[in-house]
């Protein structure tokens, strides 16, 4: 098949990992995307490819907060694109401005394009810990973001401690064990060689945060160095945001790529993009052990590019928390014991969760592995806040069989929307029985809340919120024995403002 002109490809990337001596030495997130920028030029060929950029888009920057990032990294490449571009929070950023960008090459709207993230959190807390004032741009009260920005819980989510990460992903965790029928000892055994399989990536990432293989054993055994976060994750199977880690990728045309002179040997091709959104609010879903949206996601990347998923070579599925990749692989048909990788750069807990810019190193690295395996094909997830964003993309260094085309996610917007909302009753009181739940332990390994998410028994079949009572006898049987499925009695405290779920 003859080329497109059109046809969007990388041409160039980069990553960077920052572990500094001494806190002075420390990179800002502005000097690691100069950094990465320059090195992903090089990649593509030279640093001039920069004097091009017609476009910079920088993924949400939180540890470190800047005007206007992409506008005081355009001053520091010595540049003058057009269009500028800093994105809203979420972990879907990279894999979604991806998508976007590779549209907006396609339809001409530009020519050459620069994606690039970092994060310092792990200087940032140091820092702060010591007391130390770190020497680098005055940061600002709020940065400019250029796209719209939404909470990711509701305030009823919130009001029952549902707006972090690590308490809102066990509870998909536990709807998917149940949704497989597994018992407590065999879900723990898939957990164990899940994120086994992850941390032997990592250690052969030389970028990665923690470059250490870990048995299945050390994973899921509960130890004063790995206690228990939120049942049913150890502290090694969650994100870790502590790192200082930078990333970037540069996009253009095949038109393009060859008006620079670009071997096409150094080109990664993006064969497919689909970048859609769950019903936002997690309470307001009809079932809590997969999403639609990322279904649909998975499904029509796959499509646009004309493969299957047994046709994929190698996937980084987004990794922050194990419940996110089972529902990848579920989505796809993956079984466990599928020799294929699902990351390519070890995962958020191993390679490192900068923020949102995860995916980009995902991104990166699978350009990398493709590049030394010409014939293969690559397959890029990412998801924001809690299983609500989602974006895909399937790359190959060998041109696509099929034309590239933008996808359009309007009747898959109209299929997300129209499912059945369940009846959210702030003030529940009567027999109920559990849909997914998880236990919050303190940092001294103790459990200290229970949370409930479930449906009232009877006609209307609402969906409560709930807490239990910080009873250990409970925290035992939720702990012990499967709790989904688990019928009770729901009452609504009022001078709590709550409702208190009571287990039979």
């Amino acid at each position: 098949m003859q080329l497109d002109a059109r046809q969007p490809v990388i041409i160039g990337v980069a990553q960077y990992t920052d572990r500094p001596g001494r806190l002075e030495e420390a990179m800002e997130p502005l000097a690691m995307m100069e950094l990465v920028a320059r090195q992903a030029a090089r990649d593509g060929g030279s640093e001039a490819l920069l004097e091009k950029l017609d476009n910079i888009t920088v993924v949400n920057l939180a540890s470190w907060r800047y005007q206007h990032p992409p506008a005081l990294l355009a001053e520091r490449l010595g540049c003058g694109p057009r269009d500028l571009l800093h994105s809203a929070m979420g972990g879907d950023s990279p894999q979604r401005l991806m998508n976007l960008l590779a549209e907006r090459i396609f339809t001409g709207r530009n020519r050459l394009a620069l994606l690039v993230g970092a994060e310092a959190f792990a200087s940032v807390v140091k820092a702060r810990k010591e007391g130390v004032q770190l020497p680098w741009t005055p940061p600002v009260a709020s940065s400019r973001v250029d796209e719209e920005e939404k909470p990711g819980s509701s305030p009823l989510e919130a009001h029952y401690d549902l707006a972090l990460p690590i308490r809102v992903y066990p509870l998909f965790e536990n709807a998917i064990r149940y949704r497989l029928g597994l018992d407590m000892d065999e879900h723990r055994r898939r957990l164990g060689l899940l994120c086994a399989r992850m941390t032997q990536v990592a250690a052969a990432n030389p970028y990665a945060w923690f470059r250490q293989a870990r048995s299945a054993e050390e994973i899921v055994s509960v130890t004063p160095e790995n206690r228990m976060i939120c049942f049913p994750y150890t502290k090694y199977m969650n994100a870790i945001l502590e790192v200082n880690q930078a990333a970037c990728a540069i996009v253009t045309s095949v038109e393009v790529a060859r008006e620079l002179g670009i071997p096409q040997e150094r080109w990664v091709f993006v064969w497919s993009g689909a970048t859609l959104a769950d019903i936002w609010f997690l309470s307001e879903r009809p079932s809590l052990d997969r999403s639609l949206a990322h279904e649909l996601v998975l499904t029509r990347a796959l499509e646009q590019a004309g493969v299957s998923a047994d046709q994929v070579d190698m996937f980084d599925f987004y990794s922050c928390f194990p419940s996110a990749v089972q529902a990848a692989m579920l989505a796809v048909g993956m079984q466990p014991d599928d020799p294929r990788p699902f990351t390519v750069t070890g995962g958020l807990p191993y390679a490192g969760g900068p923020g949102s810019n995860y995916s980009l190193h995902a991104i990166a690295a699978m350009v990398e592995a493709l590049r030394s395996r010409p014939d293969a094909i690559g397959m890029v997830s990412s998801m924001g806040w809690y299983f609500t964003k989602h974006a895909a993309g399937v790359y190959s260094a060998r041109p696509p069989a099929h034309p590239y085309r933008p996808y359009d996610p309007r009747e898959d917007m109209a299929r997300v929307e129209a499912q059945e909302r369940p009846p959210l009753l702030e003030e529940a009181d009567g027999p109920g029985v559990v849909e997914t739940y998880t236990i919050v332990y303190n940092r001294e390994g103790q459990p200290e809340q229970g949370i409930v998410v479930g449906r009232m028994e009877g006609d209307s079949g609402g969906r409560f919120l709930a807490h239990t009572e910080p009873n250990q006898e409970v925290f035992d049987l939720m702990a012990g024995s499967e709790f989904v499925g688990r019928r009770g009695t729901v009452r609504h405290d009022r001078q709590q403002r709550r409702n208190l779920f009571y287990p039979d």
